[in-house]
């Protein structure tokens, strides 16, 4: 058994963006990464997709963790144990199209902070998106589905980001992608209401209840999940430090 209670599987078996020899870790051949461009900071197994196995059930979480704060801890924390994910891949990604990047921290500092605010062991910090020079979300979950056949995904966002997601690039895309579990945020508890993509998806709402099944279920399908709120922002933190 691994540490997530999953009995371990043949190698052959395994899936990620891994390239897995018996004799040795993934190196950075077939995993679209050029040596030349990566980011300063950051080792190269950091670049690539988490190790995971057919049939487990994993969680999406991206951002630019601008900087990352205890509530963004408090969100997946939130959804490892309601959506009952073996895994949760926190993806820090170079930058967010709708965003100005004037005030964008180097990857490698919001990795490294990310990397110290996690301390659960089935959290994943991941930059992999920057060797595979991917801008948007649609292009991410394209590829990390193209990657990872057999294991069950669902996209996870705070209800904050849930009122502008109709903004996003392709996002009916990426809500017939992977399913979408929204996680309550402080003043946003009503959005996933008024917003164009909960009147847009209505239809395949699935009731809180179901969230532990949610990753196996035919997309589009999203659930909006109660829980605790931490008023932090990276936007409050950031203007503090300014003055």
């Amino acid at each position: 058994m691994d540490r997530c209670g999953l009995s371990a599987v043949p190698a052959s078996q395994a899936v990620g963006d891994q390239n897995l020899k018996s004799d040795g870790p993934p190196t950075d051949a077939g995993q679209g990464i050029d040596p030349l461009r990566k980011p300063d900071g950051i080792a190269a197994h950091y670049l690539r997709m988490p190790y995971v196995e057919k049939g487990m059930q994993v969680g999406l979480f991206g951002g630019s963790f601008n900087p990352p704060h205890a509530g963004h801890a408090l969100v997946a924390e939130i959804a490892l144990r309601r959506l009952a994910l073996d895994q949760l891949w926190w993806i820090v990604t170079p930058g967010k199209p709708l965003k100005s990047t004037r005030e964008l921290a180097p990857l490698a500092e919001r990795f490294r902070l990310s990397e110290k605010i996690t301390k659960n062991p089935r959290i994943k910090v991941t930059a992999f998106e920057a060797s595979h020079h991917i801008r948007y979300t649609a292009d991410t979950l394209a590829l990390v589905r193209a990657k990872n056949p057999g294991v069950d995904f669902v996209w996870i966002m705070g209800a904050d980001s849930l009122r502008d997601f109709h903004h996003w690039q392709r996002w009916r895309q990426i809500a017939m992608t992977f399913p979408i579990a929204v996680i309550d945020r402080p003043g946003a508890t009503l959005s996933f209401l008024s917003s164009v993509v909960a009147k847009t998806f209505d239809y395949a709402r699935v009731d809180e209840g179901d969230a532990p099944i949610l990753a196996h279920m035919q997309a589009p399908a999203w659930t909006f999940i109660h829980g605790p709120r931490s008023l932090l922002s990276s936007t409050a933190i950031r203007q503090a430090a300014r003055k």
